[in-house]
């Protein structure tokens, strides 16, 4: 039995581009997952300067911590993305690739999508929060 989720877009608010304004989750277990970063298994940076491939790592890693509570991409219920940038193509070109990565279901539920000056490795551009309504 998994987790009872709804995914609303009251026709009041404009439309979106791939997520849901509000996602309900009637009871259950739930994960959090850290901050998702474009590191390795050895903790090194993949891709640096290369937004494309840190978000491959970033949707990478993130699919291993799904898989290792348990869950799919389908299950996280919240995502917020940070993306070092101010250029509005940019994040939307990010939102695209994560949309189109291995987790590109998890960004259908409530999601925000953040510009910021910097993250928390050297030479890091993206990083995804996840949080997830764990299948009983």
């Amino acid at each position: 039995m998994s987790a009872r989720m709804t995914r609303i877009n009251p026709d009041e608010l404009h439309e979106t581009p791939g997520y849901h304004h509000i996602t309900v989750v009637e009871a259950g277990r739930t994960a959090y997952l850290a901050g998702q970063c474009p590191l390795d298994r050895s903790g090194s940076l993949v891709g640096p300067g290369a937004l494309d491939l840190q978000i491959d790592q970033v949707a990478a890693n993130a699919r291993v911590a799904l898989t290792a509570v348990g869950a799919q991409p389908e299950h996280v219920v919240r995502s917020v993305i940070y993306v070092c940038s101010d250029d509005r193509g940019v994040l939307g070109a990010a939102w695209r690739r994560l949309t189109d990565s291995v987790i590109g279901l998890a960004f259908t539920t409530a999601s925000t999508l953040v510009g910021v000056t910097q993250l928390g490795f050297a030479g890091q551009l993206v990083e995804v929060d996840l949080t997830v309504a764990l299948p009983d």
